[in-house]
């Protein structure tokens, strides 16, 4: 019989990856796995309690910063960002995808909050990431793989961001990642705090999310995992210790990757979408129709075809994709979550109750999911 211990031995047995943690709550109850070591060397076996860089894992938690302050009334979705975000009052879009980053015409009509939360802001990666104005997103803004310390502080990102053209108009066109970093920008501005602020409390103390923030404090690396890339002959490389990118607060906390955190304390935040906005305490985090509006799909079926490399057809919420199409055997309709590049993924399943979390130390080799996260969905469903 096949169960979540078995699913995680048999990947740390296969290799490469050298620990996992498994966790699927139904309801009341939790099933939890955990396997293998901290790193290669086996210093530590993994625990419960280690923390892992969530890379995009990251980005739910960013759109339901934002659906607090739209539900405080200091944002509204149908509002232009310029007001907070004049760096992006009136951008330049590039004529075609295909043009070069200097053939620009002005945008049709000014960037939304919904824009943002929707991917649909014109900034991001899209299937082709040859395009000329998407070398500008590396070049430019530092976006790709999470090196917290290379990147500059939110006003010199924004000033930069302010120089890229847009892929496509507004609205027009779901493209990646890009847009989760300005929501963090936003909520900081908006609410006149730094984003971890903010988040830590509206979200993290509220919830009980300990050990979830932007950098680990020093009590606590010797639960934090190294982390590594694969490399094209099946081996590992090391990318990141645990005294380093994320043993200090960069200037930049990314809201599209930059988190630390637990199985444990992502459950907490699924279980609170799940409640419909509500803590284990009974308290209200986020109102019903926020948390109805991060989990409903807001693309149209030609964008999420066009979008097929990152969600395989699948549609987009606010900071996770939805499942809209019976195309795998895990997906269930409303099914709502993503997945972080650092090899990590979390899921909630309204239809069921269910919350799914994955969390490794090993990066994804590109957009599509390996297969202990595959097995684990399936699992999962």
């Amino acid at each position: 019989m096949t169960d979540l211990r078995h699913i995680l031995d048999s990947h740390v047995k296969a290799g490469p990856v050298p620990g996992a943690v498994a966790l699927v709550a139904r309801g009341d109850e939790i099933e939890l796995a955990v396997a293998g070591s901290v790193d290669v060397e086996g210093t530590a076996p993994m625990a419960r309690d280690s923390i892992f860089r969530i890379a995009s894992t990251t980005k739910p938690i960013i759109a339901a910063a934002v659906m607090m302050l739209v539900d405080d009334g200091v944002l509204a979705l149908d509002a232009p960002v310029a007001t907070w975000l004049p760096e992006i009052a009136e951008p330049s879009v590039v004529r075609t995808p295909q043009s070069p980053a200097t053939d620009l015409v002005a945008a049709a009509r000014p960037i939304t909050v919904f824009d943002l939360l929707t991917f649909r802001a014109g900034w991001g990666f899209p299937s082709d990431f040859t395009l000329p104005a998407v070398g500008l997103l590396f070049s430019e803004l530092r976006q790709g793989p999470p090196v917290p310390h290379a990147v500059a502080a939110p006003d010199e990102w924004m000033a930069a961001l302010g120089g890229v053209p847009l892929l496509h108009q507004p609205g027009e066109a779901w493209l990646y990642n890009t847009c989760s970093d300005i929501q963090g920008v936003l909520i900081a501005r908006a609410c006149g705090r730094p984003l971890p602020e903010f988040l830590a409390e509206r979200i993290f103390e509220p919830l009980g999310m300990r050990d979830t923030g932007f950098a680990v404090p020093a009590r606590d690396l010797d639960r934090f995992t190294s982390y590594y890339t694969p490399t094209p002959d099946g081996g590992l490389e090391l990318a990141d210790t645990p005294d380093g990118q994320w043993s200090s607060m960069p200037a930049f906390p990314s809201g599209a990757g930059g988190l630390v955190s637990t199985a444990d304390d992502w459950l907490a935040f699924g279980r609170m979408l799940l409640a419909e906005g509500s803590s284990a305490s009974g308290r209200r985090l986020l109102s019903a129709e926020s948390v109805r509006l991060m989990g409903t799909d807001h693309l149209t079926r030609a964008q999420r075809e066009a979008s097929g490399l990152f969600i395989e057809g699948q549609g987009w919420g606010f900071g996770g994709s939805v499942d809209v199409e019976p195309i795998d055997e895990w997906n269930v309709p409303g099914r709502y979550g993503w997945v972080g590049g650092t090899g990590t993924a979390a899921h909630v399943i309204p239809a069921t109750a269910t919350v799914s979390i994955l969390l490794t130390q090993v990066g994804m080799a590109g957009p599509t999911p390996p297969q202990m996260m595959r097995d684990l969905w399936r699992y999962a469903a």
